[in-house]
């Protein structure tokens, strides 16, 4: 049996690493594109919590430099490409809205145009977001409900999303994006709020600190868990026709709560710490987000598997002993 091969761009990050782990897991070579700036290292700290670090064969790319990955995609050869990398943190992109749509927009075309030209019969996922819905038109967003981004992340997320169909319907490519809802994990960043939430509570209750600083609380988000995710990003290129799916677990919950399900799992009273801070207040906020993954599930046969009680007291658990081991 011949071995398949997977290039994963973003393979230092959360989506990355569980997806390099599931991969390695059914037997694939994986190639990961690290970009590097001025240091010699890549942050490999994600894929060696999941012990994959030393199976997954790292190159120099960047999205934004088309030649880099035209000899990636020469040296992977692969069977099927996942475009994971972005510059993908909201706040982030309002500071750099540039930046942000040369990495998060050209960068997937960047890797589209290199397959067209070194590996056209590759199979390629674009990560899309839920984000592009934004000022929701519907009340579940489907695969055919209006985008409205409000954010140069969401913005640039749509043109790479649009210019994926757009492969597909011209060149015939085996293109395909997967409209993902909030997904987390204790791999997420610190500066994503599921994150923020669960670190910061880990550190009041070791003494560390006495407050956690949020702002809009009754944001409501559809999240899931990242391990689940990936393994939909897996299925979407082993159909027979290149697709588009939402993924989301069809349950909303407002950050309020979530928060709420981390301090109860610390046993401590939320009410004592938590802080409305209006500096954290996004410029155009998406109040509501709630997918319908009513395709996937027919489709795809996927579920999501993980609750988000269980998810948030596993992300706190591993807070809580992370930071046990630097206070000591």
């Amino acid at each position: 049996m011949t071995t398949k091969s997977a290039l994963i761009t973003g393979v230092t990050g959360q989506d990355g690493a569980y997806l390099a782990q599931l991969l390695l897991e059914k037997g694939y070579r994986v190639v990961g594109l690290a970009p590097r700036r001025s240091s010699t290292d890549t942050n490999l700290a994600r894929l060696e919590w999941l012990g994959v670090a030393d199976k997954v064969e790292l190159m120099d790319g960047d999205l934004t430099d088309l030649a880099s990955l035209i000899r990636c995609v020469q040296f992977a050869d692969p069977d099927e490409v996942y475009n994971l990398g972005a510059q993908s943190f909201v706040k982030t992109s309002w500071d750099q809205p540039i930046l942000t749509g040369q990495a998060t927009g050209l960068g997937a075309v960047n890797m589209l145009e290199a397959l067209r030209i070194a590996k056209p019969n590759a199979r390629f996922y674009q990560a899309s977001t839920s984000e592009m819905y934004g000022l929701i038109q519907e009340p579940m967003q489907s695969e055919t409900t209006p985008f409205y981004p409000r954010s140069p992340y969401a913005a640039a997320k749509l043109y790479a999303h649009w210019m994926t169909v757009n492969y597909r319907e011209s060149f015939d490519m085996f293109a395909c994006s997967g409209i993902l809802f909030n997904h987390e994990s204790p791999l997420r960043g610190l500066e994503f709020v599921t994150r923020k939430v669960t670190d910061g509570v880990a550190r009041i209750k070791l003494g560390l600190a006495n407050e956690l600083r949020l702002g809009n609380i009754d944001a409501k988000r559809d999240w899931g868990h990242a391990r689940d995710y990936v393994k939909a990003m897996w299925l979407m290129l082993q159909q027979d026709e290149a697709d588009d799916f939402v993924i989301a677990t069809g349950h909303t919950t407002t950050v309020r709560d979530m928060c709420r399900i981390a301090f109860d799992a610390a046993g401590l009273e939320m009410d004592k710490h938590l802080v409305i801070d209006p500096a954290f207040f996004r410029p155009a906020e998406v109040d509501v987000l709630l997918g319908n993954a009513g395709k996937a599930r027919e489709k795809l046969a996927w579920e999501p598997e993980t609750s988000l009680e269980s998810m948030i007291q596993e992300m706190y658990k591993a807070d809580f002993e992370r930071l046990s081991t630097q206070s000591k």
